[in-house]
């Protein structure tokens, strides 16, 4: 995953990133009027992007927001038709990085009730997540806070029927129609019809219809913050604050609990859950993060409730550096498996880390994301800011990591050994804008783990103006391409995608297949 292959000499170069499309942008001067000002932010709120997934091919990606809908796209730069004869006559390679357009949407959940506990639930999506294809059919899963749905999203013809021998709007003078039960009932006009023609079946429109095929509920009684695939293609994981539970694809009302971290006493609960995730090969064994900074590594085949964790990746902090919000800071937001799945990947308040399965001791790597905002701790406990859940992704080849921040900008380090890369880029359509305000420097390495790497240490939190960070607007998620170093990020309710190209020693581009 980061290490060097046979040929590579030394890092790789930094990506040179490139604005690529976006989708439900507003236009910078669109303006509204003050009395419908209120209702459209209403609306607005619904819009934002809550979750973001490609699927495992790159052909596709999801997006769910807080309304409850779920968006489809689909990538449009592999359906090439440019004739052969025109491409033989092109003797350098092409230029390509993914595109999409909008695929389909659909309402996965709807606000509801719980009359039990007077709760509701909002119908914001927090998870989804991709499953298997199959018969052309495309599936995913789609979670809020209490109930996970199985949807499966196909192509089908729609057949219309013509050539009838009546014409309803035609009829009305000479007969009458009546509607019951939801049936059309004719009244034949007096002296009958002279003449009787068969319908005939005609048009083959293809239209996507979404069908919800299962319902995994009443299985939570705290927030489900994670729903994750397994390799077998047939169980997958919810996981809340205190429990797992591992469910089939094809049994909605089962499931089994798998990790359980609720005590007897709940005052003497001191970590809850944050979030979990299946290995993306050994389908025997899972990952979950915990509210103090915790990796725990699970084997399912050592016991049916696995309070018992085969590995557990924690990094000690020194006792004289603690404080009020060492704590907080450290809750682990989201975790991710690399590609091969022998990296994890961590995102707390203040940095990424990166850890070996074979080393627990520390982690490999940490990235600085948020170290200028340490003396502004106490305004951000305030406004609950430091409670901000921010998502983290890694490139395909593993050689990249990436996460987002405040005032919608996001960072992109490099891992592979030897590379200093930290990278600040703005979700705009001018991404680069503002590298200059952020400079990134290498910082001392850890006291606890020689091995590990600290890099991209942030200046004063200033914005290119000379003006504070701006709180309000923050990067919660986005997704790295499976196979291109393209990366989508959710800015509100708008979704900005990017592409990079690797720039050689030589500085020639080196295209990607």
């Amino acid at each position: 995953m980061i290490h060097l292959e046979n040929g590579d000499v030394g890092a790789t170069p930094p990506l040179e990133w490139k604005f690529s499309q976006v989708f439900g942008e507003r236009s910078a001067g669109e303006e509204v009027q003050e009395e419908v000002r209120h209702s459209l932010n209403e609306l607005h709120i619904f819009d934002i992007i809550s979750a973001i997934e490609f699927d495992k091919s790159g052909e596709h990606l999801a997006t769910g927001d807080r309304g409850g809908r779920v968006v489809l796209f689909e990538r449009t730069d592999g359906k090439d038709h440019t004739l052969r004869k025109d491409l033989e006559r092109i003797d350098y390679p092409v230029a390509r990085h993914p595109e999409f357009r909008y695929k389909t949407e659909f309402q996965s959940h709807e606000p509801e009730f719980d009359y039990l506990k007077s709760l509701e639930i909002e119908e914001k999506i927090n998870k989804v997540r991709w499953c298997q294809t199959a018969n052309g059919a495309l599936s995913l899963l789609s979670t809020n806070d209490k109930t996970v749905k199985y949807w499966k999203v196909q192509e089908k013809k729609v057949k219309k029927i013509s050539e009838m021998n009546l014409d309803p709007s035609a009829c009305m003078g000479n007969g009458s129609l009546s509607c019951q039960n939801g049936a059309v009932d004719f009244e034949f006009p007096p002296g009958g019809i002279p003449s009787l023609h068969l319908p005939v079946v005609v048009g083959h429109e293809t239209n996507l219809v979404p069908r919800c095929r299962r319902i995994y509920a009443h299985a939570h009684d705290y927030h489900i913050n994670s729903i994750s695939n397994n390799s077998d293609c047939e169980t997958f994981i919810s996981a809340d604050d205190l429990r797992i539970n591992l469910w089939n694809l094809e049994i909605s009302n089962q499931s089994f609990n798998i990790v359980d971290v609720k005590p007897v006493n709940m005052e003497d609960l001191t970590e809850v859950i944050t979030s979990a995730e299946f290995h993306p090969t050994h389908c025997n064994m899972l990952a979950y993060s915990s509210s103090k900074g915790t990796i725990r590594l699970i084997d399912m085949r050592q016991s049916a409730l696995c309070d018992r964790y085969a590995k557990l990746f924690e990094e000690q902090e020194a006792s004289s550096s603690r404080s009020f919000f060492t704590e907080i800071i450290a809750s682990i937001s989201d975790i991710k498996f690399g590609k091969d799945g022998r990296y994890i990947l961590s995102r707390d308040y203040m940095t990424l880390k990166l850890w070996d399965l074979n080393m627990e001791s520390g982690p490999v790597s940490t990235f600085q994301v948020h170290e200028y905002l340490r003396p502004k701790l106490c305004d951000l406990y305030e406004n609950d800011s430091i409670f901000d859940k921010f998502e983290c992704c890694l490139s395909g080849d593993g050689r990249r990591v990436a996460t987002g921040s405040y005032s919608n900008l996001f960072r992109v380090f490099g891992c592979a050994p030897g590379s200093n890369e930290a990278t600040t880029l703005e979700a705009s359509k001018n991404p680069t804008r503002r590298q200059a305000q952020m400079p990134s420097r290498p910082a001392r390495s850890l006291t606890t783990l020689a091995r590990a790497r600290r890099r991209g240490a942030e200046g004063p939190g200033l914005d290119s103006n000379g003006g504070a960070y701006d709180f309000s607007t923050k990067l919660l998620h986005l997704a790295w391409h499976p196979t291109y170093n393209a990366l989508a990020c959710a800015a509100s309710n708008s979704l900005y995608m990017y592409y990079a190209e690797d720039i050689m020693e030589n500085g020639t581009t080196k295209h990607h297949q």
